[in-house]
């Protein structure tokens, strides 16, 4: 393959950028732009070493920097790299860039560095698809997921599934082979039992699509109320900003106010509604509307009651419309004095707590409950997890498979029709890894990276 490079810092104003080279010709590259400032050889430098010196593209000078070196196939791309670190000016890098590409490089193209090692042997295509989303992730939770996904926390776990499932293959091909010999040797309840494991497995793997996408996306959440119970305030507490305008006048809020913000640990996706109430103002209804969709569509609802004013019925129609398991009760305003029924709310839902809005301590004790209602607080973030719809695909294209596989052997169908199933099953866990995968597939992964990765 040809020496590639790209500029691996973002295009930007700063301290340093660094220029990657990988190839077969990438220290002969770098010896060409690169001058040591002592009478070092760059030809005999060894991996991991450095040196520092003067750039040049041919005989003009264009900065001092830093020269690293690595050696195949200890490196990021399991091939010879270096990497020239100058100063962080967007047009000194790329001049630098420039100078390599006269030198005999070409331009990398997006992903190249990590698709390569990926072509290597250095690391599976789910650990190569963390590498993105370490690079891309917004919160805490969510780097440390895809971080044990570079570590190869969903690898191992689809290896463990796929070598169950070659060793029931196996078995029945050898049946299959020498059916006198293996007559005595298959169990098939024992073999069922291995496959129901097999898709319990799956199953569970799947699901964890669903907590991936709250952690990398955000958990989708609506703050829902009658008027002036103190969604505004509430929201102003999470962003903590004037986002949206608090007064003392019924209907202020009369449009959606999303806004994506960081609790704690969590990434919400926050929608102050229209407070719900009945009324003939066109604009009001259009925003109580919208209020409702936004329910629908919220993993999330946090609903706030104001415990300062007994419960209407606006609150006993925002009731009837929120499904306990994913609502949070917010009973608001806990620093004025107490005329709600607050034990009317406590029978009618199971996650509830006391706050003032107007408290900043309000906040953790939001978080906590938030994460318990999401699914996040318990959730593993080292375990290996689906964490994009070509993975999700590949998951529920083996589960289906191995679920037919099972109801086969439990029904009495022919062993070698559920020996195919196996495979079938099979080959989407070996897509899903990367360790049977087209072209084609590997090309879409990589056009999400930036060029320097």
């Amino acid at each position: 393959m040809k020496t590639i490079a790209a500029i691996a810092t973002p295009p930007a104003e700063g301290g340093i950028a660094v220029i990657r080279i990988s190839g077969d010709d990438a220290v002969n590259i770098a010896g060409r732009v690169f001058r040591p400032a002592s009478d070092r050889n760059i030809g005999e430098m060894r991996g991991y070493t450095a040196c520092y010196g003067e750039i040049y593209d041919g005989e003009k000078r264009l900065d001092d920097g830093v020269l690293l070196i690595y050696r195949a196939p200890h490196s990021y791309t399991g091939e010879d790299a270096a990497e020239i670190s100058c100063h962080g000016g967007i047009y000194t890098a790329k001049r630098v860039l420039s100078a390599c590409f006269t030198a005999g490089a070409v331009p990398a193209q997006a992903g190249e560095f990590t698709k390569r090692a990926l072509l290597n042997g250095k690391m599976s295509l789910t650990q190569a698809e963390a590498v993105a989303d370490v690079i891309s992730a917004q919160n805490e939770q969510f780097l440390l997921c895809a971080k044990s996904q570079q570590e190869g926390a969903l690898y191992r776990r689809i290896r463990a599934v796929s070598e169950e499932l070659l060793t029931i293959i196996t078995l029945i091909q050898a049946w299959i082979d020498y059916p006198d010999e293996m007559e005595d040797e298959f169990d098939g309840e024992l073999e069922a039992g291995k496959l129901r494991h097999i898709v319990s497995e799956l199953e569970e793997l799947l699901a964890s699509h669903g907590e991936g996408q709250l952690i990398r996306d955000g958990i989708p959440c609506a703050i829902v109320g009658r008027p002036n119970a103190g969604k505004s305030t509430l929201m102003n507490l999470l962003t903590g900003t004037e986002k949206s305008i608090v007064t003392d006048i019924e209907g202020t809020t009369r449009d959606i106010v999303e806004e994506t913000v960081m609790l704690g640990g969590l990434m919400l996706r926050l929608a102050d509604c229209a407070g719900i109430r009945e009324t003939e103002d066109v604009v009001e209804s259009i925003g109580v509307e919208r209020m409702l969709k936004k329910l629908g569509e919220a993993s999330v609802v946090l609903a706030v009651f104001d415990s300062s004013r007994p419960l209407n019925e606006d609150d006993e129609r925002l009731i009837e419309k929120l499904d306990g398991k994913r609502t949070l009760c917010i009973v608001n305003k806990t620093d004025l004095e107490e005329r709600a029924d607050i034990a009317a709310l406590e029978q009618r839902f199971v996650n509830i707590v006391r706050i003032s809005a107007k408290d900043p301590a309000s906040a953790k004790v939001l978080e906590k409950a938030v994460s318990g209602i999401a699914g996040i607080g318990t959730l593993d973030l080292t375990a290996g997890f689906i964490a994009n719809e070509r993975q999700r695909i590949c998951a529920a294209e083996a589960l289906g498979h191995a679920q037919k596989a099972l109801e086969a052997l439990e029904t009495g169908v022919t062993l070698d029709a559920v020996g195919i199933m196996c495979e079938n099953a099979l080959d989407r866990l070996y897509e899903l890894s990367g360790e049977q995968v087209s072209e084609a597939v590997v090309d879409q992964v990589f056009r999400r990276f930036c060029v320097g990765k």
